[in-house]
């Protein structure tokens, strides 16, 4: 069963209320729908999520964040946003007007880096005008979200039996995902967090001034370049010191810094390297992000083409090391870290159906495996050839180890240069649940009808720019799609076991790293059900395949333990 939410307009403007339409399995109404205030909106979802419904809304970031802070979780929803995004590349679905009208509206791609697919940020909630009465969320009226969910219903069933549906499905559970994990926020201890601080850097400054160990390592800098004015948040005015001193670099990057001999070289390294601690991760970051002892960002399910997530504010995708340590579990608790080893090239594996690559990853480590069975044990080289096959480093050690990697791995070395060839040539390619790349901009197009020496050189270099994307797009999008569908096994899973709520659940996601934080004495029945559920994942994508999909955790009472 469907029920879809939708707005009912109000005659002065926002929102009256809103409609519960129950829907069939072909998107047709079932009666006339439940028009309800928003104060009872909640409770009318609590109460209907007991005949487990599908959701069907405009999006979940719209309306299921004011669900969980009422106390309301759902079980299943059909996201007609990140649906739409899914539908407007996908070369699985059935064509009709609506998805060419998503296909006029959707961006294409020069090619040369996965492009990001961030919305504007969503409005503040009841954020009005200074003369203005607080205004409810307001979506699109029931007809609106009923017609689009026809349409997308009948896109997806026209697609390979099973398998976009199954890819729309995991993008929406992934949805409610993010919205819990935003809402939850993970577990975050800020005096320990300020410890480092301080211990680091020195006590908090004034707004406007440099903590004590900036400031001295700035003095310092500016001693040995000769120049007490220098500002050292400059990078262009760094610069000019460095020449004058006589220190021939093009850039202030860390890696041409760290091959001069000068005084000034450890010092200027030493602040950039707190200056990002401070930037990054430090006092104003922790206000801004860090609230009850919980941080929460805002994640972006498919904010990549190939479906890996993004985060947008307080850099959730990337926790420095050095502030990791503030990350533990609330007393009587733990984290269980979990993450899919080598997920990619096993990944490839089952593109391919590649025998022998899938026997080189079964119960070992599958780089390992490959070395044992033709680089001569070298694990070292084994992986050099792998990652150069998925990701087009092909030239070089990378490119002199191809060959070798190409007789042992015939069918999933085809599957990446197949899709290399697509790409250079301006097509498109997919991932195996039918995630569509955009296919080339007409702009790039344009610049490969050359009529120089020159233009044909840099018409080539896009082309091989190009087929590096799409050669690994097939392989990274495959793996998100498995990734999105582990963690709603996991969440299924935890949701049905005895571990208890409120604070039991998913708290951090990372394209193939999964954190659960669990009481200390269910950490045993958490690992089982990291493990059960990425076999259920692999079944339900690829059927009963012989490769294995490894999972490695670790049980730590604090994430800087986790690595």
């Amino acid at each position: 069963m469907y029920i879809a939410v939708a707005s009912v307009p109000s005659s002065r403007g926002g929102s009256a209320g809103m409609a519960l339409q129950q829907l069939d399995s072909e998107g047709r109404h079932l009666g006339e729908p439940d028009v309800v205030d928003h104060d009872a909106f909640a409770a009318a979802v609590a109460e209907a999520e007991h005949r487990r419904p599908r959701w069907v809304w405009s999006s979940t970031r719209l309306w299921y964040p004011d669900l969980l802070s009422a106390g309301v979780s759902v079980d299943r929803c059909w996201d007609l946003a990140l649906t739409g995004n899914i539908l407007a590349h996908s070369p699985s679905c059935r064509p009709s007007p609506y998805i060419e009208s998503l296909r006029a509206t959707a961006r294409t791609d020069d090619g040369t880096e996965p492009p990001r697919l961030l919305l504007p940020p969503p409005a503040a909630p009841n954020q009005h005008s200074l003369f203005d009465e607080p205004q409810e969320p307001v979506g699109p009226p029931v007809g609106d979200v009923v017609g689009q969910f026809r349409e997308q219903l009948a896109a997806v069933s026209g697609a390979e039996p099973g398998r976009l549906n199954l890819l729309v499905a995991a993008e929406s559970a992934g949805s409610l995902i993010a919205a819990e994990m935003e809402h939850w926020g993970l577990p975050w201890r800020r005096d320990v967090h300020e410890d480092l601080l301080e211990r680091t850097l020195g006590p908090r400054p004034p707004e406007g001034s440099r903590p004590t160990e900036l400031e001295r390592l700035a003095q310092e800098l500016r001693t040995a370049l000769g120049n007490p004015a220098l500002n050292p948040d400059s990078p262009q005015e760094v610069l000019r010191a460095l020449h004058r001193a006589g220190i021939e670099v093009r850039t202030t990057r860390s890696w041409e810094l760290e091959r001069q001999a000068h005084p000034a070289i450890e010092p200027l390294l030493a602040y950039k390297k707190l200056s990002r601690l401070l930037t990054a991760n430090g006092w104003n970051w922790l206000d801004a992000w860090v609230r009850d002892g919980r941080f929460r960002p805002e994640y972006v399910v498919g904010g990549v083409v190939s479906g890996r997530w993004a985060s947008r504010g307080g850099g959730a995708l990337q926790i420095p090391r050095q502030v990791r340590d503030a990350v533990r579990p609330d007393e009587g608790h733990v984290f269980l870290v979990a993450d899919a080893a080598q997920l990619e090239p096993r990944v490839l594996a089952a593109l391919g159906q590649d025998a022998a690559l899938a026997a080189a990853a079964r119960g070992q480590d599958l780089y390992q495996g490959i070395a044992d069975q033709g680089f001569g044990g070298d694990r070292a080289q084994a992986k050099l050839a792998m990652l150069g096959a998925m990701y087009g480093a092909t030239s070089g050690e990378s490119g002199r180890l191809m060959p070798q990697l190409t007789r042992a791995y015939p069918r999933a070395i085809a599957v990446v240069e197949s899709a290399a060839r697509a790409g250079e040539a301006g097509g498109g390619v997919s991932s195996y649940l039918g995630r569509g790349c955009p296919p080339a901009s007409e702009e790039w197009r344009a610049r490969q009808r050359t009529t120089t020496a020159e233009e044909q050189r840099r018409a080539d270099g896009a082309a091989r720019a190009r087929g590096r994307f799409t050669r690994n797009f097939v392989v990274q999008a495959s793996a998100a799609e498995w990734a999105l569908c582990w963690l709603a096994e996991i969440r299924r899973r935890l949701a049905a076991s005895s571990i208890p709520e409120p604070r039991s659940r998913i708290v951090f996601f990372l394209h193939d790293e999964v954190v659960l934080h669990v009481p200390a004495q269910q950490a045993a029945e958490a690992g089982t059900i990291l493990d059960l559920a990425a076999r259920a994942a692999t079944r339900l994508i690829y059927g009963d395949i012989p490769i294995e999909f490894s999972i490695n955790t670790v049980t730590v009472s604090s994430y800087a333990d986790a690595k």
